[in-house]
């Protein structure tokens, strides 16, 4: 059976090969490892292995998780839908949100971001495909949600997150994100560092296209189980 240790030296290996592949820096894109619905033991396996950022989808799964493995020095990120009843504790438990996708609830959490923490790392989530069934800001609006969002006071705005329609032809899989990577660029703040998009199927496209964030989940942990 295929070990976490093993699984994260070859996902670590990859990533390595396509930046090396596009000429960028080694290590400059950093992996999220998605460990909802998987148990603090593999958590914490994979951070015997080097690993510090974690990406949750489930809120109640999360404080759980964080509550057992609080001895940890992992960075949390809150990466699913936000309901505004759920904001209280995102801002309180969490180091990155990477799914706020209008101004309600970036609102929500810069007041309810505690003042004894660093300010909330946030990205806008951006419905790069304009696919009805997904949450994010259309393109055309994320200028205006950035200046509103990047007023606020207990928050720091980083960048943009997507997840785009599904596409196997590799020139598909990185159209979408070099037209985020452009959106983001033109908007000239120095302050927003990090695009968060890129997953197992498409990774070497989110990579050639400027990602500096991408999440794994099942090629690190395995096939992930329906508990919840």
């Amino acid at each position: 059976m295929t070990t976490i240790a093993e699984r994260f030296a070859a996902v670590t290996a990859e990533l390595r090969a396509a930046e090396i592949a596009v000429g960028r820096a080694t290590g400059c894109v950093r992996l999220l490892a998605v460990s909802k619905t998987k148990p603090a033991a593999d958590v914490a396996a994979a951070y015997r292995w080097g690993q510090r950022h974690f990406g949750e989808n489930y809120l109640q799964e999360a404080l759980i998780k964080q509550q057992a493995l609080s001895a940890f020095a992992i960075s949390w990120h809150f990466i699913g839908p936000i309901q505004s009843n759920k904001t209280k504790p995102i801002a309180q438990h969490f180091a990155w949100v990477h799914s706020v996708d209008r101004l309600k609830i970036a609102e929500r959490l810069s007041e309810q971001r505690p003042d004894y923490l660093p300010p909330l790392n946030v990205c806008l989530q951006v419905n790069i495909s304009g696919e009805a069934s997904k949450s994010g800001v259309a393109l055309a609006e994320l200028p205006a949600l950035v200046e509103q969002v990047a007023k606020l006071p207990r928050l720091r705005l980083r960048g943009v997150m997507a997840i785009p329609e599904p596409q196997s032809d590799y020139a598909a899989q990185c159209q979408p994100y070099r037209s985020l990577c452009s959106a983001v660029q033109a908007l000239n703040l120095p302050g927003l560092d990090t695009l968060s998009y890129g997953m197992s199927g498409d990774l070497r496209a989110a990579v050639a296209e400027g990602s500096t964030l991408v999440r794994i989940g099942t090629a690190l942990f395995g096939e992930r189980s329906s508990l919840r």
